[in-house]
């Protein structure tokens, strides 16, 4: 089935994002890492105020990923120094399994190609060794890790990596 990719622009649709991240990490993240950190970095990085910053202020891009007028999905991407960082790469478990990545990762690349950047790069906690499975299936490779302290306590402990893309 073909996905369509839809900005994220409104104050209608930052909601909608914000309650399907809250429901995509909910049920995926328990096997990572606890649920209070969960809630905790939706309300830091999900939450409609997050998003919105985002958007407004710091220059990540949104899309919804739709399948027959239905989000099932969603990414977020920020164009920086020569490369796309891939923020937020998420998901439905009921849309997992059916070429949806493949064909957002198609999406991913044409975007470098278009905008002439040469790599996407981002960061997946190190446990989650599924992710990282498929990532380096679509060509990624781990080229570092890092520890960072994202408050309450809590820490983000991932490997960045990265994809090289053939420029024309």
């Amino acid at each position: 089935m073909e996905i369509v990719f839809t900005r994220v622009e409104t104050e209608e649709e930052i909601v909608v994002l914000a309650r399907l991240a809250s429901e995509i990490w909910k049920d995926y993240f328990v096997l990572v890492i606890t649920n209070e950190q969960i809630d905790y970095m939706l309300d830091k990085f999900q939450s409609v105020q997050a998003i919105t910053e985002q958007i407004t202020k710091q220059g990540y891009e949104y899309y919804f990923m739709n399948v027959n007028g239905s989000s099932i999905g969603y990414l977020c991407i920020k164009q920086e120094e020569g490369k796309l960082f891939l923020s937020k790469f998420y998901i439905h478990k009921d849309h997992r399994g059916k070429g949806y990545a493949s064909q957002a990762m198609e999406l991913l690349v044409n975007l470098c190609k278009n905008r002439k950047l040469g790599t996407i790069w981002l960061t997946v906690n190190r446990y989650n060794d599924a992710t990282i499975a498929i990532y380096e299936k679509k060509g990624f490779k781990t080229v570092r890790t890092q520890v960072v302290d994202i408050g309450n306590g809590f820490v983000m402990d991932d490997n960045i990596m990265e994809k090289v893309i053939v420029l024309e």
